[in-house]
């Protein structure tokens, strides 16, 4: 689409680089975390689930920038980041001190929730190796710029690991910048990762400085009140009800302020239960103004985790693909949508059930 310009798929190694954490997600399956005896490992971050949806999914070419302590645990996780098909060669291995007092690995332990339970998540990762990345830790010019890459995307959740790595967010975005790669970021606003660390007013001063060097801005209407200081009229304290023209008015608010935005994608979610969403999406550009995808009512939630990075990744990928801003909201909806059909923070399904839902196909048995 002419919002954006991207850099030929011929000229770089690259189709998409994610910069940010990946963690161990421990995963009790139908059960709790408090009474769990077993645990079903994943790998999963927020920056990092798009990169992976982008690659299984959809074929591209994605790599992870992170770091991991040099363990049996950080090799596990690399174990199954290579099994998601992303390149690891940007990986930065922290020495381990056989402790973890010096630096350490991220655990997730995440349950679903069912019905009128929620889900709940229980994160250790305090002095992770991925918290200390520091500017000057990654050549960024070698990747962009000799390397190539097409996009970047990264988000919220590493830039609130500490200031070294919003920080390095900050230089990572500026050198894709200057290199022509598009930048995405999804605000993914997390009150846990803020709230020794200046709450939402530090929050909205990170994350309005980076905000200047986005070229695709992604997040929820939470997103972008706490993160940005945006205001929605009609939006209760606990996000209950949806009012579509409010979500417009503060993409107006956001692309007034951020003429840089050329395009916003925001997910739009009711909480009937754990186990049943209201799920769509709408999308700007300033060619289109805002378009809608599919809004899809009482939608059967397996595993809510991952929804918006896969939304994302679908975004991104109708994007790279010159699709029409219509057509790639779909694309980004769909994916979400099926991606909460199965556990995990990642994406398990194919570009073409993501094509056939988009295009108005049901649940019917495929043979």
């Amino acid at each position: 689409m002419s919002a954006l310009t991207i850099r030929p798929a011929a000229e770089c190694r690259y189709d998409a680089v994610s910069l940010g954490e990946v963690m161990l997600r421990l995963d009790p399956g139908e059960g709790r975390i408090r009474t769990a005896r077993q645990f079903r490992a994943w790998e999963g971050g927020g920056e990092y689930n798009v990169a992976r949806g982008l690659r299984r999914a959809f074929g591209l070419r994605t790599a992870v920038v992170t770091a991991l302590a040099d363990n049996e645990v950080g090799r596990l996780v690399e174990d199954l980041i290579l099994t998601g098909g992303v390149d690891t060669s940007f990986i930065r291995w922290a020495t381990y001190d056989g402790v973890g007092r010096a630096v350490r690995n991220g655990l997730n332990f995440t349950e679903r929730g069912f019905g009128v339970r929620g889900a709940v998540g229980v994160s250790d990762r305090g002095h992770t190796a991925a918290s200390q990345l520091a500017p000057g830790d990654v050549d960024w010019d070698h990747l962009f710029g000799e390397l190539g890459a097409r996009w970047l995307h990264t988000g919220g959740i590493f830039a609130a690991l500490s200031e070294s790595a919003a920080a390095v967010v900050i230089e990572a975005v500026t050198a894709a910048k200057r290199h022509g790669t598009v930048v995405s970021y999804d605000l993914n606003y997390r009150p846990s990762l803020w709230d020794h660390q200046g709450g939402k007013a530090r929050a909205q001063e990170v994350n309005r400085e980076i905000a200047r060097h986005v070229d695709v801005m992604i997040g929820n209407e939470e997103d972008f009140i706490a993160s940005l200081g945006m205001h929605v009229e009609g939006a209760d304290e606990n996000l209950s009800e949806l009012d579509l023209d409010s979500y417009e008015a503060m993409i107006g608010q956001a692309t007034a302020q951020f003429p840089n935005f050329a395009v916003v994608g925001t997910t739009l979610r009711t909480v009937r239960s754990a186990s049943r969403n209201d799920w769509g999406a709408i999308a700007w550009s300033r060619e289109t103004g805002v378009v809608h995808a599919t809004h899809r009512e009482d939608l059967e939630i397996m595993d809510r985790v991952g929804g918006g990075d896969s939304f994302a990744s679908g975004l991104i990928f109708g994007l790279l693909e010159g699709e029409p801003l219509e057509t790639a909201v779909e694309y980004g909806a769909a994916h979400g949508a099926l991606a909460m059909t199965t556990p995990g923070d990642t994406s398990m399904v194919t570009k073409a059930e993501v094509l056939r839902l988009a295009g108005g196909g049901s649940a019917r048995v495929i043979r």
